[in-house]
């Protein structure tokens, strides 16, 4: 069974950038009911239990197929709210150490980073997620994924995760996906997104 992750923060601690009621409803309720979805699967076939969510993800092609959508979609919830919930902070930081020189190298500086990374995010249609990857070229990349899709699917390691379902941000931005992507910038665990990098 696969539990909800300890958020490193109060719910009260994003504000003004993410309110309390926001992130209590998206933890609780949405992640809740993706983990819930998938400790189902889980129970259903034990033999699945002592595999961990990112191995699961790494090998969900041999999932049997009766399963492997409703799976996958729950699998890639549970991740990708985890990685979302952990990339954020309370306390502005910004990219340091070798993280900083790959960002700079591939896309000329951090401010032309922030632009591109806010360019593909606004041209995701309907659903999904914005990440900053290390691709399998072992190069920095930006890419969108629709609906619960996780990179791990791809074999993809995720640096930063920006969620772009309308739970995320509505109350907060109605409509204003510009905003709410500004925003983000100031909440970014670049300590958490270091340590991906690092681990790579």
């Amino acid at each position: 069974m696969f539990k909800l992750i300890t958020l490193p923060y109060t719910f009260d601690a994003l504000e003004p950038f993410i309110d309390t009621h926001t992130l209590g409803l998206h933890y609780h309720k949405h992640l809740q009911n993706y983990l819930n979805n998938l400790n189902k699967i889980i129970n259903e076939y034990p033999y699945l239990n002592n595999i961990s969510l990112i191995d699961l993800a790494y090998n969900v092609d041999t999932i049997p197929n009766n399963i492997k959508d409703n799976l996958r979609f729950n699998l890639g919830g549970v991740i990708n709210h985890n990685l979302y919930f952990n990339n954020i902070s309370p306390i502005k930081q910004e990219p340091t150490g070798k993280l900083l020189s790959k960002i700079n190298e591939t896309f000329g500086s951090y401010d032309n980073f922030m632009q591109l990374f806010k360019k593909t995010a606004l041209n995701l249609k309907g659903s999904g997620y914005t990440f900053l990857v290390i691709n399998n070229d072992n190069k920095l990349q930006i890419i969108n994924l629709p609906n619960q899709e996780t990179p791990y699917y791809y074999h993809l390691t995720p640096l930063i995760t920006l969620d772009m379902w309308e739970h995320a941000f509505y109350i907060n931005y109605e409509n204003k996906k510009d905003l709410y992507i500004d925003n983000f910038f100031n909440i970014i665990n670049f300590n958490e997104a270091n340590k991906y990098f690092n681990q790579n």
